[in-house]
């Protein structure tokens, strides 16, 4: 059992239950046309996200992380015309292409792109006491992981899930002796979760076409 066997079982589930979507297909290709890295999410992890938000029934949500677009526009789909989904992206030709896709998947009504760091970003949204997310994404640089899930949770309410991606590394992350700062930085965030009683959570492994990997989700209690 290895990559070859994941992207095939991935293959045969995305066949069945992600139907071929045109305006998601070209946010990926727009997105390799413009030299973005590949590391979007896959596309049976795009529509978990879409499906754990629209059954939350989130009206707000945060992205930490635009790349292109496409696990936004996979979000923002869960919203309804008066939802809002406000996505951080350090990169401004990210921010560009992503703003090209978003607008053709025609939800660029509900998304609002924020370029810079995010962490300048988020920390503008808690001294503005904005209002609180429903549902929050985090998917950018590992070693803000920290930081990125205590603004967070400052900008939550009860009830507010926050999902985080990449926290297992291919396994790295169960090496305390690892000297890769992603890692370090992606345990550093677990053990604060895990010592924050704001929130409750879990986190599960994935094998897929995005190979060894894994998130977490906490809910604010």
């Amino acid at each position: 059992m290895g990559q070859e066997q994941w992207t095939d079982v991935d293959a045969y589930l995305v066949s069945l239950l992600v139907p071929s979507d045109r305006v998601l297909e070209e946010t990926l290709a727009s997105s390799a046309r413009a030299g973005l890295p590949a590391i979007n999410v896959a596309p049976n992890q795009g529509k978990l996200l879409e499906l754990l938000a629209r059954s939350h029934g989130a009206r707000r949500i945060l992205e930490i992380g635009t790349l292109g677009g496409y696990s936004t526009i996979w979000l923002a789909r869960s919203l309804d015309r008066e939802g809002v989904l406000i996505s951080l992206e350090l990169e401004e030709l990210h921010a560009r292409v992503a703003t090209i896709n978003i607008a053709a998947a025609g939800l660029d009504s509900v998304v609002r792109i924020v370029v810079g760091p995010a962490l300048d970003s988020l920390r503008a949204m808690v001294e503005r006491a904005d209002e609180p997310f429903d549902f929050i994404f985090i998917d950018a640089d590992k070693e803000s992981y920290p930081e990125y899930f205590e603004l967070s949770v400052a900008l939550s309410r009860r009830g507010t899930v926050i999902v985080v991606d990449n926290v297992v590394r291919e396994g790295a992350v169960a090496d305390a002796a690892s000297l890769d700062p992603r890692v370090n930085a992606v345990r550093r965030f677990l053990e604060l979760a895990s010592r924050d009683d704001r929130v409750t959570g879990t986190a599960v492994q994935t094998v897929g076409t995005k190979g060894y990997d894994g998130f977490a989700l906490f809910i604010v209690r």
